[in-house]
């Protein structure tokens, strides 16, 4: 049976669902008010569409399966599961919410693709069916990175969760179901802690941004691939593990190296870290970096699988 993704809002996020339901043979309909949505999106899946075929395309898959409406309700009639892209702001996600809630039958289960908002603050203003509107919080390449946060509101069943959950599942994410509902998730708590100390490194005049960036990706990025932040500690701790890195290294996280407040975004600051930024592209166009950066993922999840194949049962533990 062919499903079908309705996608609200197509921008790198939006662009990245449409891009993975395709490669996963799913039908794709799309609404976005800006008139060159169309142009854009297509250009997006033309370039995502050698890293999926490398990765491996589902049986019928085609961007030919892609196909644009001009309004809400075009963009969720039959569909299987709806995706909502809007731009972060509360006020305009509740309103968009709220008419998906509206449109779409009852038993359709709604996504956001929120960064940061909690579901029971999203699904405030949704009077028909408000528990099947829950946080379903992508990463960037949507299309090649398989994590899935999945936040259920004041309102939400575990069934619905749980439904939420196989049907992420079909487009071949791994579904991480959050406990409590929290701002922020948690994948992006973390990464905010990194960026927030990325910033003061560069601030106070310790590293440039290639120099934090360098730090990461032949340090603890490469570990963090495969075993994440407390399987590398417990390493870390030797044959006695955890406990001994707690009680060896334990104390030093009182002492103040870290600064988790961001730092004032000054002008000056913003120079040098766009400036940074630009040295490191060097002149590359971003469709160019998004394409080394899919050809690196491609092998570096086969690597993972292969490392971690305990990975396959994750979802059923959480």
């Amino acid at each position: 049976m062919s499903r079908k993704l309705s996608v609200i809002g197509t921008g790198v996020i939006g662009n990245g669902w449409i891009a993975r339901a395709l490669a996963r043979g799913w039908d794709v309909v799309a609404f976005d008010p800006a008139p060159e949505a169309p142009a854009r999106t297509r250009a997006f899946v033309d370039n995502a569409w050698a890293s999926l075929t490398r990765q491996g395309l589902a049986e019928g898959a085609s961007p030919a399966r892609l196909t644009f409406v001009d309004s809400l309700e075009a963009a969720v009639a039959g569909a299987d599961l709806i995706q909502e892209n809007v731009p972060e702001h509360l006020d305009l996600k509740r309103e968009i919410l709220a008419a998906l809630d509206a449109a779409a039958a009852p038993e359709v289960l709604i996504g956001s693709s929120t960064s940061g908002f909690k579901p029971s603050d999203l699904q405030r203003d949704c009077a028909k069916a408000p528990g099947r509107v829950l946080v379903a919080h992508p990463f960037n390449p949507v299309y090649l990175l398989p994590l899935v946060e999945l936040v259920g509101g004041e309102a939400t069943k575990p069934a619905e969760v749980e439904r939420a959950a196989a049907l992420y599942r079909e487009l071949e994410m791994r579904p991480l179901v959050v406990r409590r509902e929290i701002e922020g998730h948690i994948a992006d708590r973390l990464m905010e802690a990194l960026w927030r100390e990325a910033l003061h490194l560069v601030n106070d005049g310790v590293a440039t941004t290639e120099e934090v960036d360098a730090a990461v990706v032949y340090g603890c990025g490469l570990r963090w691939s495969l075993m994440g932040t407390f399987l590398t500690f417990h390493l870390a701790g030797g044959e006695a593990g955890m406990r001994h890195m707690l009680e060896q290294f334990g104390p030093a996280l009182k002492l103040p190296w870290t600064k988790l407040e961001a730092p004032e975004l000054t002008e000056e600051l913003i120079d040098r870290v766009v400036e940074g930024c630009e040295h490191q592209a060097s002149g590359r166009p971003v469709a160019e970096l998004d394409r080394r950066r899919d050809d690196f993922l491609v092998e570096l999840l086969d690597l993972v699988q292969k490392y971690w194949p305990e990975a396959e049962g994750l979802e059923g533990r959480i």
